[in-house]
């Protein structure tokens, strides 16, 4: 399946302990909009209200923008799909390890659009750096292998 939209700095920014797939509320034209990679999920978060889930930041432009024959808000909060179960399981670990909802790429699934959700926990200054570091020394390792063969 290939991602229609990713966050990049989803995993630079925190630590992502659980991954959860959940289908998305979306018009016509915003599902057309998705397909051609016309959504932006970084800054987005998902809250849970009421036993309701939304994706809240998320930014969908517009299918054809001279085209809208109607007030169109590319980013209004969007209702993500859960069972009961999975609601109440998310809301035990947000409030107890005092997690957050991020969501990590939006791809198309049997006709569907999908978005994975991570459980994520907000990484410090420090962590950041570290996971720098560990990107640089993986790049001279593979550089060094390359140059050799």
């Amino acid at each position: 399946m290939k991602p229609l939209a990713t966050n990049k700095k989803a995993y630079f920014n925190y630590e992502i302990l659980e991954k959860i797939e959940a289908g998305i509320v979306l018009s016509g034209m915003e599902t057309k909009a998705v397909k051609t990679g016309k959504a932006n999920l970084a800054g987005s978060f998902a809250i849970i209200r009421d036993n309701k889930v939304s994706l809240v930041n998320c930014s969908i432009a517009p299918y054809q923008p001279k085209n809208i024959h109607f007030i169109y808000n590319p980013d209004r909060t969007r209702k993500l799909l859960f069972n009961k179960k999975q609601i109440a399981h998310l809301l035990g670990k947000i409030k107890q390890k005092n997690l957050t909802l991020i969501p990590l790429r939006m791809y198309n699934k049997h006709g569907l659009i999908k978005i994975e959700l991570g459980l994520a926990k907000g990484k410090k200054k420090f962590d950041k750096r570290e996971s720098i570091k560990k990107k640089e020394s993986r790049r001279k390792i593979d550089r060094a292998k390359r140059g050799e063969i």
